[in-house]
């Protein structure tokens, strides 16, 4: 792991080149070796991956005029992925895609209308404990948000590891809590979850990113990273 030290030339990376990978941690940008992984074609992989060829598929079937509509609503949301300078923007297209993600993660596929994206609420989540029953693991989190009539599910990207182990985004999996952010507190359920991750331990490392969900636009918020010990 090398840190890249911004100079006259480059003063910030992000993305792959050749067999080098730029990403950030703490605010700063680090170099390492790129790793491409094996697609395992899971049934959960698989499932992601119907959900967003049917989206693009969706984006294709619009008319021109029809992309054209999402155009202005995506110039105020700020990407996912750095550069995070404030001043980068998505596409009507990203935009479409996530709102169609959203609600076919919310139980409620369908092709999105264009609509302003609003600023989302204020929120913060902490670990309150967890145990296990028939093989599901069930999380209890405290949620504080500021919520709007049940308008904000939360979707919680979830790694299982070691105690101890660091953060692994690509094994993060995605669980919709119980409730909505009016709730203060929420459950996760994960069924048959000592075979997600291969582990069946007294405790376990949770690494967490918890997004708010709109249920009125499908849209998501900016995560944020929760991590902590549970044990059974």
């Amino acid at each position: 792991m090398t840190q890249l030290r911004p100079n006259i030339l480059i003063s910030d990376a992000y993305g792959s080149a050749g067999d080098v990978t730029a990403y950030h941690r703490g605010g700063k940008c680090f170099l390492r070796k790129r790793i491409t992984p094996v697609y395992a074609g899971t049934v959960c992989q698989q499932a992601s991956m119907s959900v967003h060829l049917r989206a693009l598929q969706a984006w294709r079937s619009l008319s021109h005029e029809e992309q054209l509509r999402w155009a202005p609503y995506a110039e105020r949301v700020e990407p996912h992925r750095p550069p995070f300078d404030h001043k980068a923007r998505i596409s009507g297209n990203n935009l479409f895609i996530s709102a169609y993600h959203g609600f076919a993660t919310l139980g409620r596929e369908h092709i999105p209308e264009p609509q302003p994206f609003e600023a989302f609420p204020m929120f913060l989540v902490g670990i309150l404990g967890a145990s296990a029953a028939n093989g599901t693991l069930t999380i209890r989190l405290r949620l504080e948000a500021e919520d709007h009539a049940g308008r904000y599910r939360l979707l919680a990207k979830i790694q299982l590891s070691r105690p101890g182990s660091g953060r692994n985004p690509g094994a993060m999996r995605n669980y919709l809590a119980s409730g909505t952010a009016n709730d203060p507190f929420v459950t996760v359920l994960i069924p048959d979850y000592t075979s997600v991750w291969s582990l069946d331990l007294p405790s376990y490392q949770l690494h967490s990113r918890c997004i708010l969900l709109d249920t009125k636009t499908g849209y998501r918020s900016q995560f944020l990273a929760v991590s902590g010990i549970v044990s059974l």
